[in-house]
């Protein structure tokens, strides 16, 4: 990427189901991931627990001897619900409050194939980027062309009018690990010139959170 401004990634934030899918090519990318995350120096955020595609990026983090912290709702821990964490566990009180600390504790966000919740927490970032609540790259890892249906929507969007040109640019994909670590290296936040004069501001509680309540 000669000539590219590489940014400086310590830890992605990955997203992705809590099963396995139907295509064996979904496990052995999500293992994959783990190995070029592993090899890159980079850390892990998830979750946690060890089910389905989470189970297994996140072992092969850990294979790779990388910190993996997985951040989980304490309703999943009861009865062994989502199975051991590989790795460091933050436990929290709410699906929101795992999305916030995601958010603050990641340099970057990977979608794996997965079901709603991967969903959910993959267009919460890319809406959040959109206000510039956060500049963080995200990308979606299209295995087998997973995604070329949720990305040709996205398109079709944008040509309704929907989606700005400007937001379609968060939405960053590939087909291979290594490419798409080398595309969120390279990314260039372009945050909408109205948006960006947004202020979010983090709320003054005995542990600070982000607070996303709007400034106008």
């Amino acid at each position: 990427m000669e000539g590219v401004l590489v940014r400086k990634i310590k830890k992605i934030c990955v997203f992705c189901g809590a099963n396995s899918g139907k295509d064996v090519a979904f496990v052995n990318a999500a293992f994959h991931l783990g190995k070029v995350l592993g090899k890159r120096k980079i850390d892990l955020v998830y979750g946690g627990g060890k089910l389905g595609l989470m189970g297994c990026v996140s072992t092969a983090v850990a294979q790779h001897e990388r910190q993996v912290l997985g951040i989980i709702p304490s309703a999943f821990t009861i009865n062994n619900l989502v199975g051991e964490t590989c790795g460091k566990e933050i436990k929290v009180a709410t699906m929101q409050e795992r999305l916030v600390m995601m958010m603050e504790l990641s340099d970057a966000f990977i979608a794996l194939p997965g079901g709603f919740g991967t969903l959910e927490e993959l267009f919460q970032m890319i809406s959040w980027a959109q206000l510039n609540i956060h500049n963080k790259p995200i990308g979606v890892l299209n295995i087998n062309g997973f995604f070329n249906g949720l990305l040709s929507f996205v398109d079709h969007a944008v040509k309704q009018e929907f989606i700005t040109p400007r937001a379609r640019k968060i939405l960053i994909s590939a087909t291979t690990a290594d490419e798409l670590v080398d595309k969120l290296q390279a990314f260039r936040f372009e945050p909408d010139p109205a948006l960006s004069k947004l202020k979010w501001s983090p709320s003054s509680s005995q542990k600070e959170k982000l607070d996303l309540t709007l400034r106008l």
